[in-house]
């Protein structure tokens, strides 16, 4: 039996560490202390794109919201760090969004004051930065700042890609 790392990228470690998740108004996300086990993350992208003959799921799950959707990276490029991967939300309902380009930029979108859910169901308030995620992100990226609408833009740019996949597996 092989042991599988489920240790999660130090920054996103402690980016959901500074309490953004607990803090926030209507905000339903939780993030997890690790990886989801991919045998439980394949089950449940089996059951979600309905392709029972799928031998493991493209996701390394670090978060659900209330009904069920899960925030994670999407390994697109297998051999590729996990920290350069698109961030993706998939929803109970079928949502499917990229939420970031990359663990820098998803660290960018809880510097400005928004959540994984709220890039899929919409901004719904003013979004403030929070001075301690900014400070996180600048380290990790080594950039000052990058605006929320940098972040959507780029997140943008993989949907296509992302919804290939997702018709090519779809039952």
């Amino acid at each position: 039996m092989t042991v599988e790392h489920r240790v999660l990228p130090i920054a996103l470690e402690k980016a959901h560490k500074l309490g953004f998740f607990e803090d926030h108004d209507g905000h339903d996300f939780q993030p997890d202390a690790e990886f989801e086990w991919s045998v439980e993350t394949t089950e449940w992208w089996r059951a979600w794109t309905g392709d029972s003959a799928v031998e493991s799921a493209p996701l390394r799950v670090f978060g659900v919201d209330g009904s069920g959707g899960k925030a994670a990276f999407w390994t697109r490029l297998p051999d590729a760090a996990i920290e350069t991967q698109p961030i993706v939300f998939l929803g109970s309902e079928g949502e499917t969004r990229v939420i970031a380009r990359d663990l820098g930029d998803y660290l960018w979108l809880l510097a400005n004051g928004v959540g994984p859910l709220e890039s899929v169901d919409g901004i719904h308030r003013t979004a403030e930065p929070l001075p301690a995620l900014v400070a996180l992100a600048q380290q990790y990226t080594g950039i000052a700042t990058r605006s929320l609408e940098a972040v959507m833009a780029a997140a943008g740019s993989e949907l296509a890609a992302l919804t290939a996949l997702i018709e090519s597996t779809t039952r």
